[in-house]
């Protein structure tokens, strides 16, 4: 027997009891695999759901996954472990199943302990929340141009049956402002205002508008827009004066992390004058992965978003509930944010094609931001995170 099949049978007689696991988490949908021995096997299968189609070509994949959590299954990916025709029911897969699955796609042992440590380092602290944003958003307003929709919003769009992302992504803006519960002339503390399209809505629809952003690019963003009625400035949310109508903040809090949340709400609390409105969009992760979630780095927290942490819906609620602002009018809408993703995805793929992306971002940073499209993609297409709006009512 050739001496590279007796390797392949030991590697698989190590392996497999690793895909017994997953198997057994695996209660909604499947997976077709095809494993570096040749074989092939279904992963699941015993209810409806996503069956993708995934090929592993070496073994270190299940490796990576294992010790390093999604940390790891992207570096496997990036380093060609493993592929799929389509990642995006994978990432589908493992959300739907994240409570059977447990801990299969979370860091362990001395990558565990190494990541946490990276993270602690990461903290959002005034001068750590400048470094992260800058690291996420100052990448160049020509690479954002080059595949948001031409307004340069960076967040879930909010759609109706045909809406186009530019649809959505209005009415998702005009919802925040109906939100607000302001009248022409009343002024809005916008906090994080990306590339100011919220801000441009609120000032053409007569309001005043204070915005805040982290981001030097952004800043510049906002001011070529020119709008009378906005002011943008380079300032710390817990840094703001003064009191105002209204605030919005649009999927923003997910840069502030969990240690910080306290002081977010406290902000809101304090600009906002009495009967006032805070109208939010935040993006949450499921109450019954959080403290896992918490406890461990992800994917996104080490390649994209340093510093980031989804909200607990409940947590963050009581926070605010606490500080005398009333928690009224949720609404969910989390698969429209895998339709935005999808939209996003396909003008990223299309910018590439046509050699629109800024060249100073190589193909490995090009192939980690599509990862990271489709990986969120399918996360709200699992359902286990979500996007919604809030309008937060203070006290009068």
């Amino acid at each position: 027997m050739p001496a590279d099949t007796v390797q392949q049978r030991a590697l698989a007689a190590v392996f497999h009891p690793m895909l017994d696991r997953i198997d057994a988490g695996l209660e909604w949908g499947a997976i077709e695999s095809r494993l570096p021995d040749g074989t092939h096997r279904l992963l699941g299968g015993r209810k409806p759901g996503p069956v993708p189609i995934v090929t592993l070509h070496r073994w270190r994949a299940l490796v990576r996954l294992a010790t390093s959590g999604s940390v790891g299954w992207y570096r496997a990916w990036r380093d060609g472990d493993w592929s799929s025709p389509d990642p995006v029911p994978l990432f589908d897969l493992f959300m739907r199943n994240r409570v059977p699955l447990a801990d299969a796609a979370r860091a362990n042992g001395a990558s565990k302990l190494l990541l946490r440590a990276w993270h602690r380092l990461r903290r959002n602290h005034k001068a750590g929340a400048r470094r992260n944003i800058a690291d996420h958003y100052d990448l160049g307003n020509d690479f954002y141009r080059a595949w948001l929709d031409p307004s340069l919003t960076y967040s879930s769009g909010l759609f109706a049956p045909g809406d186009t992302l530019e649809q959505a992504q209005q009415r998702k803006l005009d919802a925040i402002l109906a939100r607000t519960g302001t009248a022409p002339g009343e002024t809005i503390l916008e906090i994080g205002c990306g590339w100011g399209s919220f801000a441009a809505t609120a000032a053409a629809a007569g309001r005043r508008v204070a915005a805040l952003t982290l981001s030097t690019e952004q800043k510049a963003a906002v001011d070529s827009l020119n709008q009378p009625g906005v002011a943008v400035a380079l300032t710390d949310y817990r840094d703001v004066t003064g009191r105002f109508d209204a605030v919005a903040s649009i999927e923003m809090v997910e840069a502030v992390g969990q240690r910080y949340w306290p002081a977010y709400c406290d902000t809101l609390a304090r600009v906002l004058k009495p009967g006032g409105r805070a109208a939010l969009q935040y993006i949450s992760i499921a109450d019954d992965v959080f403290d896992r979630y918490a406890g461990s780095v992800d994917f996104i927290q080490r390649y994209i978003f340093p510093g980031g942490m989804l909200l607990s819906e409940s947590r963050f609620r009581a926070l605010c509930e606490a500080r005398g602002l009333a928690w009224t009018d949720h609404h969910a809408f989390g698969l429209d944010y895998a339709v935005t993703l999808r939209h996003w995805r396909e003008r990223f793929d299309n910018a590439d094609r046509a050699g629109l992306l800024p060249e100073r971002l190589d193909a490995r940073f090009r192939d980690l931001w599509r990862y990271y499209l489709m990986y969120c993609e399918g996360g709200f297409r699992g359902g286990g995170i979500d996007v919604a709006q809030v309008t937060l009512v203070k006290a009068g």
